[in-house]
């Protein structure tokens, strides 16, 4: 499992956890504050984190294939294998980022389920 957070790279998949860290805060938040005025705050800021997440996911996946293909036009052409290996190394950042968003609405859906109805 490290070892694809390494492939992801630093720089993506550090700022995923990060996002991520704040989606599970918000999320415990949201938690601990039934009932109270902000608890709806807390769960909207905890799926937005979930979408930002998504979004820098997909970010990452598109600077490393634009990276991908700067090189593979420097080089003059690659087989086809080393292309399909570069692809799936520049998904990792975007899978990860939708494990956050899925974790975030999920949480959300049982959040709201749950909820005492006012």
């Amino acid at each position: 499992m490290l070892d694809l957070f390494y492939q992801g790279g630093y720089e993506f998949m550090s700022t995923l956890t990060i996002v991520g860290g704040f989606m599970v805060f918000f999320l415990v938040l949201t938690i601990m504050r039934r009932g109270k005025v902000s608890q709806k705050k807390s769960m909207v800021l905890m799926k937005e984190f979930g979408t930002l997440a998504l979004v820098v996911g997909i970010f990452g996946q598109l600077i490393g294939l634009y990276s991908a293909m700067i090189a593979i036009e420097a080089a003059g052409g690659v087989p086809l294998a080393l292309l399909a290996g570069g692809i799936k190394v520049s998904m990792i950042t975007t899978l990860y980022g939708f494990l956050i968003f899925l974790i975030s609405r999920i949480a959300g859906i049982i959040l709201q389920a749950t909820a005492k109805s006012e």
